[in-house]
């Protein structure tokens, strides 16, 4: 995955996603869906059928690990959108935003990881994990032209939790548009769980692929 991110911003959210990893998924699923219609018009035997039902697997393979996953500030705290997993962290729990090699939220409970917000220059990564160690001080007023973007998100996150902080909403989350099922109830600790659209996403296409193994 490459290291070029995107942030795309509505009133009280902001969506961060790896624009690289976006573009790859896009570019295979127009693929796929290519190599599906030849198969529908030129195949007919069992080998077609298996190599079709391979192929609407990458697709949903794909889908869940490149573009699905993503970071997302809403008012009421992080959703954070893994390929099976998906983290509702509110602002009341998150201590601290800071990047090694992934993007990770300090809660007192844990430390959650982000899939899709990555450090990718090696020599970036051995920086992070001396200054975890201590060796190191962070330094949070750097031009933010010369940050890496992964920080440059992780910065903001902070600067979020910050500013949430200081004027919380308050009472268990009802609406999950943008803070997400895992959001449902939340008030003060985060919660974690696969979504449905997950189990459906990889379920489907791995119930076609064992059928046609054994019918075609």
């Amino acid at each position: 995955m490459g290291d070029a991110l995107m942030a795309r911003s509505a009133e009280g959210v902001t969506t961060h996603y790896s624009t690289s990893s976006r573009v790859l998924a896009i570019a295979w699923i127009v693929v796929a869906v290519l190599l599906l219609l030849d198969l529908v018009l030129r195949g007919q035997d069992r080998t077609a059928w298996i190599a079709g039902a391979v192929l609407v697997f990458s697709v949903a393979a794909v889908y869940a690990t490149w573009l699905r996953p993503r970071v997302v500030s809403t008012e009421r705290g992080i959703r954070m959108v893994n390929p099976l997993r998906e983290t509702f962290v509110p602002w009341a729990a998150v201590q601290w935003v800071d990047v090694v090699d992934v993007l990770r939220v300090h809660t007192p409970e844990r430390v959650y990881r982000s899939w899709p917000l990555r450090e990718t220059k090696r020599a970036r990564v051995r920086e992070n994990m001396r200054r975890e160690s201590g060796y190191l001080d962070h330094d949070d007023d750097r031009d933010p032209t010369t940050m890496r973007p992964v920080d440059l998100v992780a910065r903001e996150l902070r600067r979020d939790a910050e500013r949430y902080r200081a004027r919380p909403l308050r009472g268990p989350i009802r609406e999950i548009d943008e803070e997400g099922p895992a959001a449902l109830g939340a008030e003060d600790r985060p919660q974690t769980m696969v979504p449905v659209e997950v189990i459906v996403v990889l379920g489907v296409p791995l119930v076609l692929f064992v059928a046609v193994l054994f019918i075609a």
